[in-house]
């Protein structure tokens, strides 16, 4: 009777520990969770498209997987809810300016001409922070003529840290698939070159 005992409890033991190996290899292939745009934000995580995150504003029976880089939401300096999902499927091109920046201002008007001369083919979005102030923001794209494309409102920096920038008067270009392809400064030639070059 003993070496039946014995026998049951070498076997819970073995039964035991296979089901622990089993359920911990297991846990180890679980996907990771998407990560949050705050998570993302707070890191300053710019990542191509090889990390996705199921967008929010999917409808329908199946969500669109989208890029980390433009799984975002700001607030427009109208005040309305841009959605970084709304870049998906095609190149673009974000300008990052300060409302008080001469430089800006210098270039204002020929970034206007640019996403004109682009509108159907890449999104242009201009993001305005470093302290500018919402009122300021409105003069500038009034007074510049850049309300043909939206601006959004990131004086607490959540977009330009997403994206690296730490300073204004730059460009990140980002192609259909959602990857960094160039981040900083860039005379107008030079962008409406590469922006030519975009897919």
């Amino acid at each position: 009777m003993s070496d039946a005992r014995a026998t049951t409890a070498r076997m819970t033991v073995l039964l035991t520990t296979a089901v622990l190996a089993l359920t911990a290899c297991g846990g180890a292939e679980q996907p990771p969770a998407a990560s949050s745009d705050a998570t993302a934000a707070s890191t300053g995580s710019a990542r191509p498209s090889t990390t996705t995150a199921a967008s929010p504003e999917a409808t329908g029976a199946t969500a669109t997987a989208l890029p980390e880089t433009i799984s975002f939401s700001a607030r427009t300096i109208d005040g309305a809810t841009f959605a970084g999902s709304s870049l998906a499927g095609k190149p673009a091109v974000l300008w990052f300016w300060a409302a008080w920046c001469s430089r800006c201002r210098g270039v204002a008007d020929e970034v206007a001409a640019v996403q004109r001369d682009n509108a159907g083919r890449v999104n242009l979005v201009g993001v305005a922070g470093l302290g500018s102030g919402d009122a300021a923001m409105r003069r500038f794209a009034r007074d510049t003529g850049i309300e043909g494309f939206p601006n959004l409102a990131d004086d607490d920096g959540q977009v330009w840290r997403r994206f690296k920038v730490t300073a204004q008067e730059q460009y990140v270009l980002l192609d259909s698939a959602g990857a960094v392809v160039y981040s900083g400064p860039l005379p107008q030639a030079e962008l409406r070159k590469r922006i030519a070059g975009l897919k």
